[in-house]
């Protein structure tokens, strides 16, 4: 039976919210004139308001559900300060100086998230712990030791390749075929850090409305009419900070961010011995597939928190759950006997281009598409984007001039996700 693999008390939730429960509804009312007004209340709609709000503007966020109740409390804690694309590919597409520029800022963005987490005093488990980065074959192998040796001057990394007999070390498994440490990765707990965002955003002067969908925005002179479900709000500047949750109310950003779903599920309790065993440095994991998968230990170390995709559409995590499973048990045989405690999925916003994009269309401004980086990226770019609405020049980023693509015929359902999951599929069997 399907359900023998879940603990009695097993939930269809994130993890993260046990320890940070969703705040009770409060009835709120909308003020009828804002400085400005953010649309999604997750790291970058929050950071963006603390510069704002700080900046001497009146400031208000909104949402749709309750604060932080996408993506931001459904990850799973790991931090890369990386971008997907690679510098070669990047030097190919932008030429070398633009590819220096874009790899150096989003390391950076890391750096600044850990000062701002220091300086905030947010108590949400941060730590520097590295990420093991597991090959799924020979030949990924031979691409990771291919890495090390040739990093771009000036952008080089602390790495340490880790051949397949001496892996045990950082991984109780025999499915991969060794891997690389990347010392600088680091991990927290998502949900914790999203609340004290929110903490010192409302002791700020912030307002954050919950259950307040934006419905239109339209002109009003020199600044924006928004209406939402609770009513208007006429606002200088509207900032659009929805990523993989775009919706209709701005057709422009939803043609260019697509949203797939991620699935995530944690284990019951282990005995400690086990899951040192299991992951003797605590770093954080993922892997070499273009499918990939991710996952670690729990902050107190007692559990797996294992996440992937493994469905298209699929948004009940009782059905993922068996799928996201087999994964586990593919790389953790020794798992078969622990069942869960906890599945959920989020949605985590692609481009296109598989860059994070800040700047304005029409008057409004953006900032979305982190691709898997939201911790760090939407953070460091909400923190921009503030500083632009503000007008300061500080805000500047290298991506500020990149093109934020959209595709012919697509205008916010994934049609294409099929055929591009099968593809790349079958091409982690053979690449």
């Amino acid at each position: 039976m399907v359900d023998s693999i879940f603990s009695e008390n097993f939930k269809a939730q994130p993890y993260w919210w046990d320890m940070t429960p969703r705040p009770e509804p409060v009835d709120q009312v909308l003020p009828h004139n804002t400085d400005v007004l953010i649309i999604g209340s997750g790291y970058a709609g929050l950071n963006c308001a603390l510069e704002t709000v700080r900046g001497g503007l009146e400031t208000l966020v909104i949402d749709a559900q309750s604060a932080g109740w996408g993506c931001s409390t459904r990850n799973g804690g790991q931090i890369s300060g990386e971008i997907k694309l690679g510098y070669d590919k990047l030097r190919r597409k932008y030429g070398a100086d633009t590819a220096f520029d874009l790899i150096k800022e989003a390391r950076n963005a890391l750096d600044w998230l850990r000062n701002f987490i220091h300086s905030e005093d947010i108590d949400c488990e941060f730590k520097q712990c590295g990420r093991f980065v597991a090959a799924h074959n020979t030949r990924q192998f031979s691409r990771l030791a291919s890495r090390v040796e040739n990093q771009p001057k000036g952008l080089e990394q602390t790495l340490r390749l880790v051949e397949r007999k001496d892996q045990a070390s950082e991984i109780d498994s025999d499915y991969y075929h060794g891997g690389l440490v990347i010392d600088s990765h680091c991990s927290l707990d998502p949900a914790k850090y999203h609340q004290g965002l929110l903490a010192a955003a409302s002791a700020g002067g912030c307002s954050v409305v919950s259950d307040c969908a934006a419905i239109k925005i339209e002109r009003n002179g020199d600044g924006f009419r928004v209406i939402t479900s609770r009513g208007s709000v006429n606002a200088k500047k509207v900032v659009i900070a929805t990523s993989a949750y775009t919706g209709s109310v701005t057709p422009w950003q939803r043609r260019r961010i697509i949203p797939i779903g991620s699935y995530m599920l944690a284990t019951e309790q282990l005995d400690p011995s086990r899951a040192d065993k299991l992951m003797p440095n605590s770093r954080v994991f993922s892997d070499s597939r273009k499918m990939v998968v991710y996952f670690r230990r729990s902050p107190d170390g007692r559990r797996i928190l294992f996440g992937g995709r493994v469905s298209i559409f699929e948004t009940d995590p009782l059905k993922s759950a068996p799928a996201l499973r087999g994964e586990l048990l593919r790389i953790f045989p020794q798992l078969e006997d622990v069942k869960l405690s906890h599945s959920w999925m989020g949605y985590v916003g692609f481009s296109f281009d598989y860059l994070p994009h800040l700047g304005q269309q029409d008057g409004l401004f953006y900032t979305m598409g982190y691709c898997g980086s939201g911790i760090c990226q939407a953070s460091y770019f909400g923190n921009r984007l503030g500083l632009q609405v503000l007008g300061k020049f500080e805000g500047r980023t290298a991506f500020d001039d990149i093109k934020f693509q959209a595709r012919p015929y697509y205008f916010g359902k994934p049609w294409f996700l099929s055929a591009a999951v099968q593809y790349y599929r079958l091409r982690d069997r053979f690449i």
